[in-house]
């Protein structure tokens, strides 16, 4: 007999979803081909099937297949069915289950899928697919009898069982009813640590923060040590912003379990993002010194090395890490970085130029190019990036990005606003490239663009701070139109409160209505933030109006003596220094 080729199962489970009609596909279909098994069943076994095949279904076997091959997947169905119904063999029935998910007729999948468990009971993908099948048709009894055989089959599968069970349920609308299921199924299963765990994962998907942290906690009570239960707990009280909570959290799990070193990894990462970067470090140096070969551990021990500005230890660590190749390419560029970092700029390049491959080739090559402007040699860096857009063609959008700020940086204001505009018009709903051409269209005075631009963005993201103070700012420092930039930007600061540029903003706005008090806090508070050009220029002229004309000028004398060349500095001492001679 020809033996035929299967669908793959899970693909069919995840990709094809299920419905009560039938609903031809528009596209194409590539034919079903005969094809030998990977595993062919033993000789004994296909003597007892090839006995048991009469010519009838023989015939009914061969035309099913010849119509799967034509695309004519209602023919093909009925023959593999009624072959599945006649022989024994769970291929047949196994056939018919895959054709009928694959045209949606939920009936006749779940008559296939029927045939193939009183054959095959134990078969996992059958299992799945009766539970899917009772999940959709609203048979939560009958797809909690499936969830619980399947855990029983296979213990270790479940949570990735029930997750792609919950992907395919989540495609056909109805996002809850394997956690419903879960749910039913934790009362047959009071002492399965697994259940309550998976529980937990789908509460988390659909936004029950409160069910996932009871779950979660039930399936520890049940394994206490149960190290991905405990690092998962952790990840609640993050998901809630309780980053101190789930430092202590895994704290805690370390030292119920302190040869562990993924919980001591996953804890180094929380410290990090509490920017408690000592205690990283402890906890890096005793995963490197427990494992010496631990070079993961190493190369992060580096990187908060390279934070906590203790640069010698980061290039000790980065040098060494030179000699594995695996990390050759990623400690180059961080060579590179405290290159920069202390001003050396020739060597820095130097790194950078030795990375032409590996994951960080892309930044590597944005490092240079954004050196070299700093440089002054924007020749140089013009090659460079040309030399990216052609070798990262993926990454056109941000390579776009970064040639008009070269433009921007040589005062070359319309050239940057002309390619911004193209841009626009191949990404016209991409929020960077209408914020970019925003601020460049200040620069060449066609403030109607920025204010459609940066209203465009806000229509969809209200949220936008860089948007709302841009816009505020600029109808503040171009227009009479205050009352107008005060709401955008009491919006931003209610947003971000101690953003140092929405201070700056907002004082300059008040010094525009005369509140000189108002402006002075706003600005002092800014520049106590951030010790910026613009800033300083706008609390220096603050300072003049109200008459503290000595603050005014040393801070202005402070300011433009580290940055000579400053176009607000510059500005004030014009509109300002220069009349009062």
């Amino acid at each position: 007999m020809l033996i035929f080729k299967l669908f793959s199962v899970i693909m069919l489970v995840l990709l094809a979803g299920c419905a009560g009609t039938h609903e031809q596909s528009d596209k194409a279909e590539k034919p079903i081909t005969p094809a030998k098994l990977v595993q062919p069943k033993p000789k004994a076994e296909q003597k007892e099937v090839r006995a048991s095949i009469d010519s009838d279904v023989m015939f009914m076997l061969l035309t099913a297949e010849l119509a799967g091959q034509r695309g004519n997947y209602d023919i093909a169905l009925e023959g593999y069915l009624e072959a599945a119904k006649r022989v024994k063999d769970p291929r047949f029935s196994e056939r018919a289950a895959m054709i009928a998910m694959y045209v949606k007729d939920a009936a006749k999948a779940t008559e296939a899928v029927g045939l193939w468990l009183q054959k095959d009971p134990d078969n996992q993908a059958a299992r799945k697919i009766a539970a899917l099948l009772a999940l959709i048709a609203g048979d939560k009894d009958a797809a909690v009898q499936h969830l619980d055989v399947m855990l029983g089959i296979d213990p270790a599968g479940f949570e990735k069982s029930v997750i792609e069970l919950a992907a395919a349920a989540q495609k056909e609308g109805k996002p809850a009813a394997v956690f419903e299921a879960l749910e039913a199924l934790s009362l047959r299963r009071p002492n399965n640590a697994t259940v309550y765990f998976v529980e937990s994962l789908l509460a988390t998907q659909l936004g029950r923060k409160e069910i996932a942290d009871v779950a979660i906690q039930k399936a520890l009570e049940i394994q206490p040590d149960w190290d991905k239960a405990l690092v998962f707990k952790a990840q609640l009280a993050v998901l809630s912003g309780d980053l101190n909570k789930a430092v202590r959290e895994l704290k805690a799990a370390s030292l119920k379990r302190p040869a562990d070193d993924k919980i001591k990894k996953v804890l180094a990462q929380l410290l990090i993002k509490a920017k408690d970067y000592p205690q990283a470090v402890q906890v890096y140096q005793e995963l490197v010194k427990a494992n010496p070969d631990d070079s993961e551990s190493l190369f992060a021990l580096g990187l908060v090395y390279l934070q906590l500005d203790q640069n010698e230890k980061a290039e000790d660590i980065f040098t060494d890490l030179l000699e594995w190749p695996q990390w050759k390419q990623q400690a180059s560029f961080y060579l590179g970085k405290l290159e920069e970092k202390q001003n050396n700029p020739h060597k820095a390049l130097g790194w950078y130029d030795k990375i032409n491959e590996g994951p960080v080739a892309f930044d590597a090559g944005i490092s240079a190019v954004a050196l070299l402007a700093k440089e002054g040699r924007f020749d140089e860096a013009g090659i460079k990036l040309g030399a990216l857009q052609n070798s990262f063609p993926k990454q056109k959008l941000r390579l776009l990005l970064m040639e008009a700020e070269l433009f921007n940086q040589q005062k070359h204001y319309q050239q940057a606003f002309n390619l911004l505009n193209g841009a626009v018009g191949e990404y016209p709903d991409e929020k960077e490239v209408l914020y970019a051409r925003a601020l460049m269209a200040e620069r060449v005075g066609k403030l109607d663009v920025l204010e459609a631009d940066l209203k465009k963005i806000l229509a969809k993201n209200p949220d936008n701070v860089e948007a709302l103070n841009a816009l505020g700012y600029t109808l503040v420092d171009k227009t009479d139109r205050y009352v107008e930039a005060e709401q955008y930007l009491l919006r931003a600061l209610r947003l971000a409160p101690d953003e140092p540029v929405i201070l700056d903003s907002y004082g300059w706005l008040q010094f525009k209505l005369g509140n000189m008090p108002m402006a002075l806090d706003y600005l002092q508070r800014a520049y106590a933030k951030q010790q910026e050009n613009e800033i300083a220029a706008h609390l220096a002229e603050v300072l003049w109006v109200l008459g503290k004309k000595d603050e005014a000028n040393k801070l202005f004398k402070e300011a433009i003596e580290n940055a000579p060349m400053d176009e607000y500095l510059l500005d004030f001492q014009r509109r300002v220094l220069n009349r009062a001679k």
